[in-house]
């Protein structure tokens, strides 16, 4: 029986990674419907800048610094919500770090870093909700992936695979919950590219300034889908046609796909000449300049997803599940062609 979640409306939202990206647009968008917040970042400065901010419009938010690889920090964002209205309905680890390079370039310790981050701070973020939300009548929790968690990317070797174990996190946890009949909704975001500070923010080991290749996706689109998937259970949501079709002739044509990203992958993510806000440069160990939803590079993004569309429509929880069996099928197809 899937959960019947709560209007957005009568529910606290946590949000981790609020300050920037898609954190700060679902933040922005969240109290625009009414919800209830609390945010955690690592940056104190921002935090009060953007709690101050959407409590002028009208917003019930609390900020918590926090810095989501430490479980002690994780554990306080939660008691925040607790102290500041009794609880929360929804958790959305949405906090993550980049890395550019290839993975000899990388340290190991930056490696390290980034899985923490990435992989082990959703890991405590989804052990204190499922804790929390088990004594609720029902909870949601959103765990933010990306298309490269199914298809890598050469220069983001580090970044890709905490993708890959945060899929694998979420399906785990959604079948143990699942299991114990845990009223706990689990969802999947899985953005393609998005014009977040993404690439400024990520420290980079390539001899140019580092972009996202288009088609690029305003974060309001992936604010919209975290914030449905707060009151609607679906297992996955895709954000972006251009990021499903990666995905895809990543499993029809795996090792064309390896070519092409040889041949060109480094090329489309540099952008000589524009490096965007020095200020906001590598927050791989600190944080940086923050409060953007969009990055400060010339790009361009578009507004609408067709996709995200698709899978809102009612009964369409069968939209992103074909996406999963279809990437599935091709897999398979593949490996018996290969056998």
């Amino acid at each position: 029986m899937r959960p019947k979640l709560k209007p957005l409306h009568e529910q606290v939202i946590v949000i981790t990674g609020a300050t920037s990206g898609n954190g700060l647009a679902t933040a922005q968008e969240a109290v625009r419907r009414g919800a209830s917040l609390v945010i955690a970042a690592r940056n104190p400065e921002a935090l009060i800048t953007i709690e101050r901010d959407l409590s002028a419009k009208g917003g019930r938010v609390a900020s918590v610094v926090a810095d989501v690889s430490d479980p002690e920090d994780v554990s306080r964002i939660a008691e925040k919500a607790i102290e500041e209205f009794g609880g929360f309905d929804s958790w959305v680890n949405n906090a993550a770090v980049g890395l550019y390079g290839r993975l000899d370039q990388v340290p190991l310790p930056d490696h390290r870093q980034t899985f923490d981050v990435n992989y082990f701070g959703t890991l405590h973020g989804c052990l204190i909700a499922a804790e929390h939300l088990r004594s609720r009548p029902s909870g949601a929790i959103i765990n933010i992936g990306s298309i490269l968690g199914d298809r890598t990317i050469v220069q983001q070797g580090p970044y890709s695979a905490t993708k890959h174990a945060v899929q694998a996190l979420t399906d785990t946890l959604r079948m143990e919950l699942e299991r114990e009949g845990a009223n706990i909704s689990v969802t999947l975001v899985k953005p393609g590219g998005c014009g977040t500070p993404y690439p400024e923010h990520a420290r980079n080991y390539m001899d140019q300034p580092p972009r996202i290749p288009q088609p690029l996706y305003h974060p309001s689109i992936i604010a919209d889908a975290i914030l449905f998937a707060c009151e609607t259970p679906r297992r996955v949501m895709y954000i972006g046609g251009g990021g499903v079709a990666s995905s895809l002739i990543g499993q029809i044509a795996p090792r064309l796909t390896d070519k092409v990203m040889e041949a060109i992958g480094t090329r489309m993510q540099q952008k000589p000449g524009d490096p965007g806000d020095p200020a906001m440069r590598d927050n791989l160990y600190a944080y940086r300049a923050d409060s953007r939803v969009t990055g400060t590079q010339r790009m361009w993004l578009r507004k609408t997803s067709a996709a995200v569309a698709a899978q809102k429509l009612p009964g369409a929880a069968w939209v992103g599940a074909a996406v999963g069996l279809g990437l599935m099928a091709f897999a398979r197809r593949g490996l018996k062609q290969r056998s």
